[in-house]
């Protein structure tokens, strides 16, 4: 297996196993509603900034997404290895800004005043997920001979 190959295997995993996560965390934030209770948290989003919102949740779900077709794509393309450089160069500074929004979704979950363990937990998981996208990427990047893309 050629190293382009294994880092875009490994980064495809832990990308869909980030995705996987952070829907479930959200699905356990509406867990409330199938007992009975009102999942609601009080927010100080005006309603007119809510469609702003939902699309800005939108993208953040959608990029990774777009990531795990184009891993799939720089790793088997028949194409020189250089034409897929800037995107693995791209893929890490991006997957370092999940990783960055990640910690403070984890602080405020620990700090709301009636915290949920299993969110906390989650959270928790999609940080460690998130660094280990970034060491991944990172070497895809940076320690990949050119040769091999």
């Amino acid at each position: 297996m050629t190293p382009s190959l294994r880092h875009g295997l490994r980064l495809m995993s832990l990308w869909l196993v980030w995705l996987l996560a952070m829907l479930f965390h959200v699905d356990l934030g509406l867990m409330p509603l199938f007992h009975g209770q009102s999942p609601e948290i009080h927010s100080h989003v005006e309603a007119s900034a809510l469609p702003w919102l939902f699309g800005a949740m939108l993208g953040y779900f959608l990029l990774p997404l777009i990531a795990v077709v184009l891993i799939a794509y720089a790793c088997t393309s028949s194409a020189p290895p250089q034409r897929w450089r800037a995107w693995r160069r791209i893929h890490f500074w991006f997957s370092v800004v999940y990783s960055v929004t990640n910690l403070p979704h984890l602080i405020a979950d620990i700090l709301v005043p009636d915290a949920r363990v299993d969110q906390i937990v989650l959270m928790a998981g999609l940080v460690v997920v998130g660094l280990l996208i970034n060491l991944e990427g990172w070497s895809w990047w940076r320690n990949e001979p050119a040769a091999n893309g």
